[in-house]
């Protein structure tokens, strides 16, 4: 599907969930074609990636946006996203609500 898709020569291309379903393997060779269609000097296309992987995520992608229930929450660099304090509460939990589960 990527491969006719890039066919049209696009200059953007919505990937949704690509990493569903791949191994370890699959997923670092996904990873590593997302990037060179990105950065490539033979495609150039900004890729918007639907994602859970957060692994992937903050490693292959410049600009994060994190949604909780469909409300964007945070943007930013994969660093400012990660220490973002909504981003920790939405998916981490309150520190108090941490500490609370392991008792």
């Amino acid at each position: 599907e990527l491969a006719r898709a890039l066919a049209l020569n696009p200059t953007l291309i919505l990937l949704d969930e690509p990493m569903a379903g791949l191994n370890l393997e699959e997923t670092e060779d996904m990873a590593r074609f997302i990037l060179d269609i990105n950065e490539a000097e033979r495609w150039r296309v900004t890729c918007i990636l639907v994602e859970h992987d957060m692994g992937v995520v903050m490693d292959i992608s410049n600009r994060v946006a994190v949604l909780n229930f469909g409300e964007k929450i945070a943007e930013g660099s994969p660093q400012e996203v990660q220490a973002d304090p909504a981003v920790i509460k939405a998916y981490l939990g309150e520190v108090e609500d941490l500490y609370a589960t392991r008792r």
